[in-house]
């Protein structure tokens, strides 16, 4: 989460631009004419020892000889000299520099050992650094062209990110052809320093960005670009592709970035958890940026479509069909009004076929009642040319009627020669245009997926009728154990008492090491039983005939034992054979599942679900998440597998408490956050029944993790830590914890329990509703950036929320914002003071400085607090509004 002094990198009022040249086709000389080209209005000074005048700019011989200050360094040299001036920049205190040469990482062993250097030099200054190995920066609205690109887009609202320069050029290339505006272009080469994440938050907080499109190889720093991630995608839709899909593909991203990108179907619920829409080929990401720049993102899928002729509306269904989704279901009043206008042997159906003989004229009738339709999110527009059409003139008249629409417009003229004045017609009128129906279709349905997927993302989670429990003392000494054993795989017995403390059903298993033992347990179990041969050393799964099922009996516990142990002595040796374990045999009908857990390599442990048992290797129906998940986000997840379908009922098969399976998928999910030293953990199979469920087949790996928890998670996790109770006189024990998704209503109820004059004195305006989003937002933080303490009143068992304080936290400027709001009962009563007081102890200790806020002068009682708790109290000039400002280090000084 890093911005420092990426302002002016991308806002320079100087440059230098170190290996200039006045050899044309030399990137020096490229970097000079792109800048001076541009119109960048600051100061650019070219360094090159040889020359006193590069294209009409003074030339200096080194970086130090440069007497004026200098925001941004462009470094065209060999990539051996970087480390060299990168401390020269450092030392001129420039804010950053961009490498555009090659021969890094991507190169080998010395192609790191400079890039090392190059790091080392950088952070002794603070000095950002992007590439290298990248072909520059652009800021449209700057004027600034930093980069090897020949074109500068026109401006526009979407950035575009990527690691590759070929693709920053290709689509640049294409931009111009069809118009597309873009605020930025940032080539970040091999991410020494600068990555998206970084660039994400730098572009999320700019307001002449509306959208991002990515082109993504590999990521790093993973926990900062998903938070990143999440923060910017509510606001502002991300598009991305990630290319290395396939094997080969990734080996071959790893040839020029040298990074290896890791699994697929990993980066695709990652992307999911974040809010990106992902997609799969360079042809939809160039689509989606040309609807970004000159569309909004449709709000719902109803699909007006309008053709001249029959075949291209059946071929856009179809691919409506391939999403799932069906054309806009036209309303009867909509049927009418085009009853009126149309002549009397059109369609009657979506598509509206308005015939080959459609004019500009019945074309426009046709879109303005579509476009006024409250059943329609979008309206595509098609047209073959036909012998009596007039492509010109249907482009002209729609293209000035359709600009600046607040629904998606898309039009498809397809054809060649005859219809590329029409599409030039729409480009120049800023109407996104394609040349086939499924291009238009897919780009419709891969912006709407941006707003289902944030929909689907900040939907209130529900609670579960009772607080879940989890033992993490004892699991943690289970686990501490077990690694200092020297151990890495747990036995069954093992794993699933580790699983058992954490509430999720386990099958027992008992341990015999004798004849008679096993007897004495199997008749203390009960019938049908499963005997597996144990050792604490090998799994039961790698002994062949290690298994024995359906025991009935006695007589058949004493046989399966010496079958089980003398099938292991005919073996080849085995090591560690201890005796057998007996289980209960679940003879109910039942599912049977897979749940379970792995650190990929990227983004840390990684929970897995699908089918289970025999054929879940085969089968292969499984669906990826990342820990934390609540209810919400785990009934997702279940959706996702094919299995899911199945869970309501099916044959013999019963219909599953889905409730009972979501709890159990969040009690594997706090298993996995709070215990960083699972490496691999795989119920296999988990029966579930109506109302039961049972974990039948469990193991679990685990290794020391040197990262501690919560820190090994790319999701920063509910703090725990802050939990604490409080007692206050007339309200008894309260409870102080950090805010919860699942707490919007409760947030609610304090919202609409309070005067107008105590709303006023939160919001600053009179608030009449809250609406879902507000509840969203003030819900479901990241609590790496926001840190919001909730006084909660417990009281037979119902919670109230009595106040909330949170502190936003800006963590690279080491500074935060505050706000406080107490029931009106409980104002003056010590609960607000408590909370701010606590928050301000969790933002220092995160390493902020300063926080502040805004107070109205009238709020009289919140102005006391401030003064209580050690704030400066400044008057806003000109306005009705005091400042509230602690600055920790000052405090410290004057209580030492």
């Amino acid at each position: 989460m890093s911005i420092h002094n990426l302002d002016r990198m991308f806002r320079p009022k100087s440059i230098a631009i170190i290996g200039a040249r006045q050899k044309p086709d030399s990137i020096g000389a490229v970097m000079m004419r792109n800048l001076k080209g541009s119109g960048f209005d600051g100061e650019i000074f070219p360094v090159n020892p040889l020359r006193s005048q590069i294209m009409g700019y003074k030339a200096f011989r080194s970086v130090d000889a440069i007497p004026f200050p200098v925001d941004l360094g462009i470094i065209a040299t060999d990539i051996a000299e970087a480390p060299k001036i990168v401390e020269a920049c450092g030392v001129a205190g420039m804010g950053g520099v961009v490498i555009v040469s090659a021969g890094g990482k991507e190169t080998g062993a010395k192609g790191r050992q400079i890039e090392a250097a190059i790091r080392q030099k950088a952070e002794a200054f603070g000095l950002r650094v992007i590439g290298p190995n990248c072909i520059g920066i652009i800021n449209s609205r700057a004027f600034l062209n930093a980069s090897l690109s020949r074109r500068m887009p026109i401006p526009g609202k979407t950035a575009f990110i990527s690691q590759s320069g070929a693709i920053c050029s290709s689509i640049l290339d294409l931009s111009t052809t069809d118009q597309i505006g873009f605020s930025h272009v940032v080539s970040l080469g091999s991410m020494l320093d600068v990555d998206f994440g970084d660039i994400i938050d730098y572009l999320g907080s700019d307001p002449y960005v509306g959208s991002i499109v990515m082109y993504v190889e590999c990521l790093t720093h993973f926990r900062n670009f998903m938070s990143a991630a999440r923060a910017v995608s509510r606001v502002k839709p991300i598009i991305a592709l990630k290319s290395g899909r396939t094997q080969s593909g990734a080996i071959a991203a790893a040839s020029h970035t040298g990074a290896v990108s890791g699994v697929d179907a990993i980066y695709d619920a990652a992307f999911k958890r974040a809010g990106i829409v992902r997609v799969k080929t360079f042809e939809e990401l160039f689509d989606c940026s040309e609807l970004l720049a000159k569309q909004p993102p449709p709000a719902g899928t109803g699909l007006a479509i309008i053709t001249n002729a029959g075949g291209p509306g059946v071929m856009a269904v179809d691919m409506l069909q391939d999403y799932g989704q069906a054309p806009a279901a036209l309303s009867s009043e909509t049927f009418q009004k085009l009853e009126q206008v149309l002549p009397a042997y059109w369609s009657r159906s979506n598509p509206v076929d308005i015939m080959g003989d459609a004019s500009p004229e019945r074309y426009l009738k046709a879109v303005d009642i579509c476009l006024n339709a409250p059943e329609v999110s979008g309206v595509l527009v098609l047209f073959s040319p036909l012998a009596m059409s007039e492509p010109v003139r249907i482009a002209e008249s729609l293209g000035a009627y359709l600009q600046d629409k607040p629904k998606s417009v898309i039009t498809s003229w397809m054809g060649g020669e005859s219809v590329e004045p029409a599409r030039l017609i729409f480009n120049r009128a800023g109407i996104p245009t394609f040349d086939t129906p499924e291009r238009a279709v897919r780009a419709f349905m891969d912006l709407y997926r941006y707003a289902q997927n944030i929909e689907v993302l900040q939907e209130i989670p529900p609670k579960f009728h009772r607080r879940l429990e989890f033992n993490r003392d004892r699991s943690n000494c289970l686990v501490e154990a077990h690694i200092q054993s020297g151990r890495h795989e747990m036995t069954e017995i093992e794993s699933k008492t580790l699983l058992a403390a954490y509430g999720i059903p386990v099958n027992p298993v008992l341990f015999a090491a004798s004849e008679d033992e096993a007897v004495q347990k199997a008749i203390g179990t009960g019938f049908p039983l499963a005997m597996k041969i144990f050792s604490s050393n090998i799994s039961h799964k790698n002994v062949p005939n290690g298994t024995l099922l359906n025991i009935q009996n006695p007589l058949e516990v004493r046989l399966a034992f010496q079958n089980l142990m003398t099938g292991v002595a005919s073996s080849p040796p085995l090591p560690g054979i201890q005796g057998i374990t007996l289980q209960p045999m679940l003879t109910l009908p039942h599912h049977e599942l897979k749940i379970g857990a792995k650190k990929d390599p990227d983004f840390g442990p990684v929970l897995f679900f699908g089918s289970g048992g025999n054929i879940s290797d085969v089968f292969r129906d499984h669906a990826f998440a990342l820990p934390p998940i609540n209810r919400h986000l785990a009934r997702i997840f279940i959706e996702e597998t094919r299995i899911s379908k199945l869970l309501a009922g099916f044959r013999n098969l019963p219909a599953v408490c889905i409730e009972l399976l979501e709890e159990i998928l969040m009690r594997v999910s706090q298993l996995i956050t709070d215990i960083e030293h699972i490496d691999e953990l795989d119920i296999n199979p988990l029966f579930m029944g109506d109302t039961w469920a049972s974990a039948v087949g469990a193991r679990v790996i685990v290794r020391h993790s040197p990262i501690p928890s919560p820190l090994h998670l790319v999701i920063s996790p509910y703090p725990n830590e802050f939990e604490n109770k409080v007692f206050r006189e007339g309200f008894g024990e309260l409870l102080i914890r950090p805010i919860r998704p699942e707490d919007a209503p409760l947030l609610l109820s304090l919202y609409e329990s309070l005067s107008p004059r105590s709303i006023y004195m939160r919001f600053f305006t009179p608030l009449r509703s809250f609406q879902n989003s507000m509840l969203v937002r003030f819900t479901q933080i990241d609590y790496d950036r926001e840190i919001a303490l909730v006084a909660i009143q417990e009281n037979t068992g119902e919670e109230k929320m009595l106040g909330v304080a949170r502190v936003i936290l800006d963590i690279k400027q080491h500074h935060a914002e505050f706000a406080v709001i107490v029931s009106d009962a409980c104002q003056g009563k010590g609960i607000g003071a408590e909370l701010l007081s606590q928050c301000l102890t969790i933002a220092k200790g995160r390493g902020i400085e300063s926080v502040m806020g805004v107070v109205l002068t009238e709020n009289t009682q919140m102005l006391a607090l401030g003064r209580k708790l050690g704030f400066k109290i400044t008057r806003v000039s000109g306005a009705s509004e005091y400042e509230l400002t602690i600055n920790f280090k000052d405090a410290a000084k004057m209580t030492a």
